[in-house]
């Protein structure tokens, strides 16, 4: 390992220091199904996904690691393979507002099942979704994260969390398209709805541990990189 150019010219010994190279792939796999487009305080859920996948693509961009997308609904809706440079990174935001997915239904284990066909080198993956579904996906999930580092981003609104009190109000589920009245001054519809959400998310938790997944909530109230720094800490650690 003597570097004899520089050694004849210093007159004293000199030896090549070698750097591992270091490349990394990150895969931002982003849910934009119906249920993406609710919002009610500063933002929808996928205004908060297009924002948590700038800020995860351009620092990944800063550390000259390679960014790609995949858009899915009960289908994948676009792939975007991944490359280099922050005009990729600008590129992958420019899809991600603009695309019009042609279904609004929800399948997570679809996309995964093709991030895991078409990414042979080990990867991190991000999934960016309310994982509102209706199919398992965990599974699926599991089996990526064994050759990848898949990392589950779970975005939601507050009034998913707690229904406000707003009268006689008719709710629509953009992903069946199926129309139903609610009294949301009911104390007992209230407390339902609270009850059902607390539960699918112990549950959901309760999965991701299982599968060995790192996960975060992350709110459309806008606190939202509080909690992406605290999932990076104990990553760290």
């Amino acid at each position: 390992n003597i570097d004899w150019n520089v050694t004849a010219r210093f007159d004293e010994p000199h030896i090549k220091v070698f750097e591992e190279e270091r490349e990394l792939s990150v895969m931002l796999i982003i849910d934009i199904s119906g249920s993406s487009d609710f919002g009610t305080i500063y933002r929808s859920k996928k205004e908060l996904s297009i924002e948590i996948a700038a800020v995860l693509g351009f620092s990944a961009a800063s550390n000259n690691d390679k960014v790609g997308a995949i858009f899915i609904t009960d289908q994948v809706e676009k792939y975007i393979p991944p490359k280099k440079g922050r005009s990729h990174v600008l590129m992958i935001l420019r899809h991600l507002i603009d695309l019009e997915p042609a279904s609004k239904k929800s399948d997570l284990k679809e996309g995964i099942k093709f991030f895991r066909n078409v990414t042979k080198k080990r990867s991190i993956a991000f999934v960016i979704s309310d994982f509102i579904s209706d199919y398992s996906f965990i599974d699926s999930l599991k089996i990526a994260n064994k050759r990848h580092d898949m990392v589950a981003l779970q975005v939601f609104d507050e009034a998913e969390v707690e229904l406000p009190k707003l009268g006689l109000v008719e709710m629509f589920d953009s992903e069946s398209g199926v129309k139903e009245w609610v009294n949301t001054n009911s104390a007992k519809v209230r407390k339902n709805y609270a009850q059902r959400f607390t539960d699918f998310r112990e549950q959901l938790y309760t999965d991701f541990r299982k599968a060995g997944v790192d996960f975060a909530a992350l709110g459309t109230d806008g606190k939202y990189l509080k909690s992406l720094n605290a999932l990076f800490l104990r990553r760290g650690r």
